[in-house]
């Protein structure tokens, strides 16, 4: 017996020595097959190969977290050349690393980027995730590193940007997807042409430009400034310039700056009690931070309607153009420069994104001064400012031609010093003069001239407008998304075959779909006695278009052919939230880790919806069939057709049309038609509360008493009997303090009165900390009578207080 166990033992050693090496470092002799894996010395980071969750047939050599979020990929060597099998190995050589598809071949799929020779070779992994080639007896000295070959994660101790000397470029790349590791189409790189900056490209085009760094921050841009979690800096010297960020020490969480397949960086914390990445920030492109979006010399301002402006001095290029909201042509001077006869000045603007700096010259030591006079010495200079605004300003950066890319005006602004002549210049006297004497002579042909041309603008957009409402349901709008055919769509989903639907609601069908390329798709047809007309469609199609968020259900195109409304989603295997929480046997595998995943995500797509995205958005139908379920459960809110976009500064909205389903409508929008952030909030904090319980508000009944299911938990949660409410499997699965407090956050969430309830912002960081909790006040729509569930779910519309209210069944 005692014979028995030691031989298991000894199996069971030989077992973990076979699928991890002990050291960190692999040797010239040693190699790394698949199943192997070597860990760092502190046990952070580990390196073997991995297949990202969705696409288990690709195998890459990568690194990634061990003991803290194990199996988060923070680097991947072959990305774009994937290894179909198991057999896949790395070796290390004189060199470099090496990998390779399989024992016996030489060829490679990835080598390390190193053209010399080391005398004995060696890998090692750090415990800052930095896999590095040197010599085994040079320890400080890096042949080769994965720190300057990053993929689309930036880590503590990187550097962003480039060195001239080694001629060492480190860029972000995406994924094409959340489980493609290849190249995607976005670039995040450092220019180093003129005065560096960090830009976004997408594909070859400029996407996104985050201004310069200008000493503390980047101009016109708030999101990455130092905290109390880490510091960022900037290095420019004459051989390289860096962007990087640092652990303010080492007791502060685990940080890192991932970029998104779409694009976008998040910033993620790691939540050391509730062991998951929280989301930080993310660096969100709305309207004004589209690149060049109002074109030379135009100003893009969040707060105006139209959103482009052009700078003072300056008109349209072509005004016909921006007549219809094109602004890309840019501006022109009304009147060109004086250069050389000493009549040019400067008119300052202040609180603006400086200008793209690729055309650019600076010096880091001269005065304020010196620049404008620099400026005006060269008949080619545009524009001056400081490269640092610290200590009231120091440093000289000039323009030259015309000035691209800026956004005003707001507390992250700098001040820019734009060229102008004399008799643009408002603090000028000639200028003054003739302005007086302009109003003194014609103010009557003026006033006319400007009464005659609103009216002809009017009338002319009123034409438009009515023309456009007439062909609007024939054609789709320039929303930049795919147009299917009718034909792609009949014949991806089998000419629409119940044997492919996926679900059926009160706005048509949905269908599971495989188009020619092998892609799966969801396609939601509308049927043709449909609640949702054309407008609900167009507004879905348009909403879907401009968002990008992990969050929310991506729209993949539209199909408006032979009287049909096709909308084409990104497929999603799991199918909705309602699927699970309300089925005893597939509730079992929503544990309360998942389900408060779940509660985390849907609320950061909402944050999204209502604050970050170049949209503020109001969903108005959100609930748990309206929630979509990715592979890995990860939720997607979807089903924009009642969704309403906001003006930047409008806070709340009223309607006659109140759409919607009820046991999920805020009071306020159900009884009077008003409508705001706090309705979808209502509408959350529903959600939270069905997720814990399992229950559903409309339907639930109890035989105590005639309340709905808000009022249940509330009768509960003032009783402190809150064990009553919760779903079996959360309790089995979880710490009931947590799960308290969850629930106290959705009570807080369908408080009566909107100012009540918190926002989506505040919800988040009450989520995601243990803070001490408001106490809740009284719900709305917690009491209602016992025969309610006998009428149906689907009512007819009726008239209060001469608002025309609808309560749709849930499609």
């Amino acid at each position: 017996m005692r014979g028995t166990v030691i031989i298991l033992l000894c199996s069971c050693l030989l077992s973990i020595l076979m699928f991890s090496f002990a050291a960190d470092t692999v040797t010239a002799n040693q190699t790394i097959s698949d199943g192997h894996t070597i860990v760092s010395a502190g046990g952070d980071f580990e390196m073997g190969f991995f297949s990202p969750q969705g696409n288990p047939k690709n195998r890459y050599f990568g690194v990634w977290f061990k003991k803290i979020s194990n199996g988060t990929v923070i680097w991947v060597a072959n990305r774009n050349s994937p290894i179909f099998n198991t057999s896949g190995v790395v070796r290390v050589s004189s060199r470099g690393i090496v990998v390779s598809t399989n024992q016996s071949t030489t060829v490679s799929i990835w080598t390390s980027n190193f053209s010399g020779s080391v005398k004995n070779p060696v890998a090692q992994l750090l415990d800052t995730g930095n896999l590095v080639f040197r010599d085994e007896n040079e320890q400080q000295k890096f042949a080769w590193q994965s720190f300057d070959y990053p993929v689309d994660n930036f880590l503590a101790g990187m550097k962003f940007g480039y060195d001239l000397v080694s001629g060492i470029d480190r860029y972000f790349s995406s994924w094409k997807s959340e489980d493609d590791p290849s190249l995607g189409d976005y670039i995040h790189r450092l220019d180093k042409n003129g005065f560096p900056q960090l830009m976004v490209w997408k594909d070859s085009d400029a996407w996104y430009r985050y201004g310069p760094w200008v000493g503390s921050r980047f101009s016109g841009n708030s999101v990455l400034k130092p905290n109390g979690i880490y510091t960022t800096g900037f290095v420019i010297t004459e051989t390289e310039a860096y962007y990087y960020f640092n652990r303010v020490n080492s007791e502060s969480p685990a940080t890192r700056l991932t970029m998104t397949p779409g694009g976008l960086s998040s910033r993620y914390i790691w939540n050391r009690d509730k062991h998951i990445w929280t989301q930080y920030l993310t660096l969100q492109v709305r309207d004004c931070d589209r690149y060049g979006i109002c074109g030379t010399n135009g100003v893009c301002n969040l707060n105006k309607s139209p959103r482009c402006e052009c700078m003072t001095g300056f008109h349209p290029k072509k005004p016909e153009d921006w007549a219809e909201a094109d602004w890309l042509s840019g501006c022109s001077r009304k009147v060109q420069l004086e250069c050389g006869n000493d009549g040019d000045g400067f008119l300052k603007y202040i609180g603006v994104k400086l200008p793209d700096t690729r055309w650019s010259w600076y010096n880091m030591s001269m005065s304020l001064a010196e620049c404008e006079n620099k400026c005006l010495k060269d008949c080619n200079c545009t524009a001056y400012s400081n490269t640092d605004i610290r200590n009231g300003g120091t440093g000289c950066l000039l323009w030259f031609g015309g000035l691209m890319d800026m956004r005003g005006y707001s507390d992250d602004g700098q001040d820019l010093y734009v060229r102008m002549p004399a008799s643009e210049l408002k603090d000028n006297r000639k200028f003054r003069v003739k302005k007086h004497l302009w109003i003194i002579l014609v103010p009557v042909p003026a006033v006319l001239t400007l009464m005659i041309g609103s009216f002809l603008w009017y009338a002319y957009k009123a034409k438009r407008l009515k023309r456009a409402e007439k062909v609007r349901p024939q054609e789709k709008e320039d929303l930049d998304l795919p147009s299917f055919s009718f034909m792609q769509i009949a014949n991806a989903t089998a000419n629409f075959s119940n044997n492919n639907q996926l679900g059926k609601g009160g706005f048509g069908t949905v269908y599971k779909g495989i188009l020619e390329e092998g892609q799966e798709i969801g396609v939601k047809r509308l049927s043709e006695d449909s609640g949702q007309g054309v407008d609900e469609f167009m507004n879905e199609v348009s909403c879907i278009a401009k968002l990008q968020h992990k969050n929310l259900v991506k729209l993949l195109g539209c199909c408006i052919e032979q009287g049909e409304r096709l909308l084409i989603y990104e497929y999603l295997p799991n199918k909705s939230l309602d699927v699970y929480i309300f089925d005893e046997k597939m509730c079992q595998s929503l544990n309360w880790q998942k389900r408060y995943n779940i509660i985390i995500g849907i609320a950061r797509g909402l944050l999204y919806l209502h604050q970050d995205s170049r949209l503020k958005i109001i969903h108005r139908d959100l609930k748990a069939s309206n929630i979509l379920l990715d592979h890995e459960m990860n939720p997607k809110i979807s089903d924009f057709g009642l969704a309403k976009i906001f003006g930047e500064n409008e806070t709340q909205a009223s309607t006659r049309r109140v759409v919607g389903t009820h046991g999920y409508m805020s009071p306020e929008y159900a009884i009077d038609g008003v409508f705001s952030v706090k309705s979808d909030v209502y509408s959350f904090g529903i959600s939270v509360i069905e997720i814990i319980t399992g229950k559903r508000n409309r339907s639930f009944d109890h035989p105590d008493h005639n309340l709905n299911l808000i009022g249940h938990v509330w009768k509960q949660y003032n009783e402190c009997n809150l064990l009553e409410v919760v779903d079996s499997v959360v309790l089995e699965s979880s710490n009931e303090h947590e799960v308290f407090r969850v629930i106290q956050i959705g009570l807080l969430c369908v408080q009566e009165y909107p100012e009540d309830r918190p926002n989506m912002s505040s919800t988040i960081m009450m989520l995601t900390s243990d803070d001490a909790l408001p106490i809740p006040k009284q719900p709305g729509f917690f009491s209602e009578r016992r025969n309610r569930r006998r009428i149906g779910s689907s009512q007819k519309a009726f008239t209060l207080n001469t608002i025309s209210v609808s309560s749709l069944a849930p499609r």
